[in-house]
């Protein structure tokens, strides 16, 4: 079951993978990534500038789109592992990301789809006196930016788990070759965005909106067909059958069991079938592991389950074990959900310090929306030099062969990500001062022009380097941790994770504003619109604090973790 087969599920018989596979499907995610990193950047102002929507709903929206399309990636990776396979999931849901894009240029191209926009400047849309869109308007943004997520929800857990399909375990190499893949795949996810906070920010404010929508659109739709143009060269793997199923059926006969004794006299032994071949297509067998206890009563036989029993009350030690794996895997993602909240305020937040910033280099003015290229650079930069320099000099420390195990990048990732907050803090209350000593304090839309907003690349570099190590360690690992027939449910922790930080600093900020302001606007909240009466520094604290303590729950998580 776990040959690898063409598409037509037969037997491969000529050469196939590899690493000329894997560049279409680099192609494909570059453009996913451009699309993605591309509505993140310009939904926002379009809500607000276009759609006339107040700058912290159009925020929220969006944080709430990119949350929902990345936790429900479980979705695409169920649909993938149980009956489409990776290949059709990704063919199916491009085509359905391609819908939505193309939804969404039509919405900023016509007219009937906005609202008016006559004597409607910037400074009136910050002071909220232009005409809001209709109910009927905002619905239909909605709903074709939900079909784009719905879209991205289907790919993104497949893309990772499908390139590394490609290439063949039982070949020495094999371990290289899927490390160096991860780091080329987050290579191309980076190049998708540097694109997204470059070439499309450029065209929209040369073209449009429509033009900047549409080149997405473009972009995509290419991909598609470079995509469906390396068909004869992939390998696929079957899939599986329902794992919903399958852990709901060890749920329900451990349940059944819960009673019986492991020295019962009725007790024949663990369940699994005879012969070298697991029960589950797509599936090696898995040899029995002593934790979780209480799961391995769904595989006890009785004297009674001799004849024909019924999955439902007694489960192979595969089918339980990986449903013991996919349990165990839990809290090292998790522990990365912190990374993915600062992440997010990055996004957003640093975007806001920057309009109170110079940002100019040199005779060059550098739009603000373009600040977010900045981490994708750096972890442009970092991947180009990883074999190079880190490689070499981390194996002489840990004597790992690929310089740190996934779990030790993962780590380092993480321990980065406080840097990085802990310096925006430092650096956010040395803007804040500065602003309040030259009297910028209540003229927050005018830029300072002796104060340069690349002291925030410090804050930008680090987290790009946290992204790399912590985010490309936890793809390769999550592929080589999940079981056979549920890789693609295993790549979507990561998807999960990452919509998680969304939510998680949505809800945050909610509670902030909430905790720290009142209705009488007497009290300034930490997140005011006037960011120089604000206190995002002690924001940025908080973080800091929530981070070092996700950090120790991650060095226990991953003491206590035994690899496959």
């Amino acid at each position: 079951g776990t040959t690898p087969v063409n598409i037509h599920g037969k037997p491969i018989l000529s050469r196939t993978g590899g690493w000329l596979a894997a560049a279409f499907i680099f192609g494909n995610e570059i453009a996913e990534r451009m699309a993605y990193f591309g509505l993140s950047v310009n939904m926002v102002a379009f809500m607000f500038y276009v759609m006339h929507r107040p700058f912290a709903s159009s925020s929220n929206a969006v944080n709430n789109f990119l949350g929902i399309s990345q936790a429900s990636s479980v979705l695409g990776g169920f649909l993938a592992d149980a009956y489409l396979g990776r290949y059709w999931t990704i063919a199916i849901f491009t085509t359905i990301y391609l819908a939505g894009l193309t939804g969404i240029t039509l919405c900023a191209t016509m007219k009937v789809m906005v609202p008016n926009q006559d004597e409607c400047d910037q400074l009136s849309s910050l002071l909220g006196n232009c005409q809001p869109a209709k109910s009927w308007q905002m619905l239909y943004l909605y709903t074709v930016l939900y079909i784009t997520g719905f879209g991205a929800a289907g790919i993104r857990p497949c893309v990772s788990s499908f390139g590394a399909d490609q290439f063949d375990e039982n070949k020495k190499n094999y371990k290289t070759h899927l490390d160096r893949f991860f780091n080329f795949f987050y290579l191309s996810v980076t190049i998708g965005a540097i694109i997204a906070f470059t070439l499309v920010v450029y065209i929209q404010m040369k073209h449009g909106w429509g033009s900047a929508f549409g080149s997405l659109a473009v972009a995509m739709g290419l991909s598609n067909l470079v995509f469906f143009a390396g068909t004869p060269l992939y390998r696929h793997r079957l899939p599986g059958g329902s794992p919903l199923t399958r852990i709901a059926q060890v749920l329900v006969a451990a349940f059944r069991k819960r009673s019986v004794k492991f020295s019962s006299s009725d007790l024949i032994g663990l369940y699994e079938i005879p012969g070298k071949h697991s029960a589950i297509k797509g599936s090696r067998k898995i040899a029995h592991t002593d934790n979780f206890r209480c799961l391995d009563k769904a595989a006890l036989q009785l004297e009674e389950d001799q004849t024909n029993p019924s999955p439902w009350r007694l489960c192979t030690v595969t089918q339980v074990e990986e449903v013991k794996i996919l349990a165990k895997l839990i809290p090292i993602p998790a522990c990365t959900i912190m990374l993915n909240v600062i992440l997010t305020e990055f996004l957003t937040l640093s975007v806001q310090q920057a309009y109170t910033l110079n940002t100019h280099l040199g005779r060059l003015k550098l739009p603000v929306t373009c600040m977010p290229v900045f981490p994708c650079l750096s972890i442009f930069l970092i991947l180009s030099l990883y074999y190079s320099l880190f490689v070499p000099i981390s194996r002489r420390i840990t004597g790992h062969p690929h310089g740190a195990s996934q779990l030790q990048r993962v780590g380092i990732g993480l321990a980065v990500s406080i840097l990085s907050v802990a310096w925006a803090g430092v650096f956010e209350r040395y803007r804040r001062n500065y602003a309040i000593k030259h009297g910028y304090e209540f003229n927050f839309l005018t830029p300072m022009n002796k104060l340069s907003a690349y002291w925030l690349l410090i804050q930008y570099c680090l987290i790009g380097i946290a992204e790399v190590f912590c985010i490309v360690g936890l793809l390769e690992f999550l592929y080589e941790e999940a079981p056979d027939a549920m890789k693609s449910i295993g790549s979507a922790y990561a998807a999960l994770a990452g919509g998680l930080g969304c939510f998680v600093a949505s809800t945050l900020n909610t509670i902030i504003k909430t905790v720290t302001g009142d209705r009488e606007g007497s009290q300034r909240s930490w997140l005011s619109q006037n960011i120089n009466t604000g206190r995002f520094d002690y924001l940025y604290w908080f973080l800091t604090v929530l981070s070092v303590i996700n950090f120790i729950a991650f060095l226990y998580s991953a003491k206590v973790y035994k690899c496959r």
